[in-house]
């Protein structure tokens, strides 16, 4: 596990900033993703905008172990102050053939119950210095038009809006932000 508030560089904490940490999935997060995911409220702006089947986390947490050993990245496991799970959060390569094709997007995704303190915000400035440790030159953030919160997480990251995409099969559209590592 990481502690986030060690990766964090000092211009980018404040005093309230929580100290979340960051581990790499295990197959035992699948099971955890699954049920801290299973609320449409969290689903609303993710994929078809409804919970997920366990074995997409399977394969998902499957895939982050992949990257994190190939890349020395992936979508960690987000670990509250006290250890607890509340979600993920990190960066992999772009996996639609839709949007920002061959380019790199950070992303979180919490519980309902840790909406609001902090956590999204801490864990995507560790995602940030990651992948400027890791010789990345930029970062994408796909967030549909709907999500405020997470519009506005990557409004405090200093990440800039620029194209809106339209996805494929349904009836909505992503904006994608931007930042210079």
């Amino acid at each position: 596990m990481s502690d986030v508030s060690e990766l964090d560089d000092a211009p980018h904490r404040t005093p309230a900033a929580p100290a979340v940490g960051l581990r790499v999935p295990t197959h035992e997060d699948a099971f955890v993703w699954h049920r801290l995911f299973d609320d449409p409220e969290v689903m609303k702006y993710v994929g078809a905008g409804l919970p997920s089947e366990l074995s997409v986390y399977e394969e998902l947490t499957a895939r982050q172990r992949r990257h994190d050993a190939e890349l020395g990245y992936c979508l960690w496991t987000l670990l509250s102050p006290d250890g607890e799970p509340v979600g993920l959060a990190g960066a992999q390569p772009w996996p639609r053939e839709w949007g920002p094709t061959g380019e790199i997007e950070i992303g979180w995704r919490l519980a309902r119950r840790a909406w609001g303190r902090g956590y999204a915000s801490v864990a995507a400035r560790a995602t940030l210095d990651r992948l400027r440790a890791a010789g990345v030159p930029s970062a994408v953030a796909v967030i549909d038009v709907r999500n405020e919160r997470s519009q506005a997480v990557a409004a405090r990251l200093g990440m800039e809006r620029a194209e809106t995409h339209t996805v494929p099969g349904q009836d909505r559209r992503a904006y994608c932000y931007r930042m210079g590592l």
